[in-house]
């Protein structure tokens, strides 16, 4: 399948020289959801600006829906709905009439049952006929998220979507970005709240200054990089580890009544097998276990450093 989007050696240098992105490729499937992960500075922002057509880029080329964003940036630009991270909209102006405003910007004709329906999904319907100004910081979050769907995107970007707002719009957020894969829609997010990528993307990328440094399924990502714990409690504490036992590099705590393994996956059945056999051969019993594995964010922030 084609992707929805390709970027193919990407770059864009700034005035004062800064070079914020360094020849990134990248394809997005169609109906996925992406998590662009990076620290602040990383360039995730500049990526997506590129591609919503904010930013102009210094070199490559970037394709949506097989429409060149810069030759044939009207075709590219609608298919994109864009949260981004700053609350921008006009402060006097009622809710209905900001989204359905946003909604011909991109020529397409009224359709008040669309723009309810949005509404109804982001909890904003009984605020309709408010002035922007008079909201929360989260319903005017909840705002340029219902100007973004105004025009029926096929892609939706979501720049730091959740940063500073309340658990409920989050899990709002959260529920509406699964109905709307479910209806076909790509999402793009950029977010700190790893745990969230953790849960909700299917792919995850990984930036940092300015280059791509890893695109992976996420489930293949924790498989190959995720480190696992195994930590037995012994029935009669040790003073130290037997010899016999001293190529699994088990870690004895401090008081002696706890041994902790750690392995990768690719090691996990006979690792653990062999050691409990040894541990038994050595006459050392233990009384409980239990297994802990690394998040997203261990991973994330150790392919970070390796690249420090």
């Amino acid at each position: 399948m084609q992707p929805i989007i390709s970027v193919s050696g990407l770059t864009k240098t700034y005035a004062n020289g800064f070079q914020a992105l360094k020849r990134v490729d990248l394809d997005i499937r169609r109906g996925e959801i992406f998590a662009l992960l990076g620290p602040n500075g990383a360039g995730k922002t500049t990526l997506i600006s590129i591609v919503c057509g904010i930013v102009t880029p210094t070199g490559g080329r970037v394709s949506v829906g097989g429409h060149d964003i810069i030759e044939d940036y009207r075709a590219a630009r609608s298919m994109i709905g864009l949260v981004p991270q700053e609350l921008t909209t006009d402060a006097f102006e009622t809710v209905w009439a900001t989204v359905s405003f946003s909604r011909g910007l991109f020529g397409r004709r009224a359709d008040p049952a669309h723009i309810e329906k949005v509404l109804r999904q982001l909890s904003l319907w009984d605020k309709k006929d408010q002035k922007i100004m008079t909201l929360s910081g989260g319903m005017k979050r909840r705002v340029m998220i219902a100007k973004a769907l105004s025009h029926e995107p096929q892609i939706l970007f979501l720049d730091e979507p959740t940063a500073g707002v309340d658990v409920e719009l989050r899990r709002d957020m959260w529920n509406l970005v699964r109905e709307l894969r479910r209806g076909g829609v790509t999402v793009i997010l950029t977010t700190h709240y790893i745990e969230e990528a953790e849960e909700m993307a299917d792919r995850v990328g990984v930036v940092n200054r300015g280059e791509l440094i890893l695109v992976e399924e996420k489930a293949e990502l924790m498989r190959k990089l995720g480190r696992k714990e195994l930590v037995l409690h012994l029935f009669e504490p040790l003073t130290a580890i037997p010899p016999d036992l001293a190529a699994y590099g088990l870690v004895l705590s401090d008081d002696g009544t706890a041994l902790t393994y750690r392995y990768d996956t690719r090691a996990e059945r006979t690792g653990i097998t062999s050691l409990l056999r040894d541990l038994a051969a050595a006459g050392i019993r233990f009384r409980d276990l239990h297994t802990s594995q690394s998040s997203l964010e261990e991973i994330f922030v150790s392919l970070v450093s390796k690249r420090q």
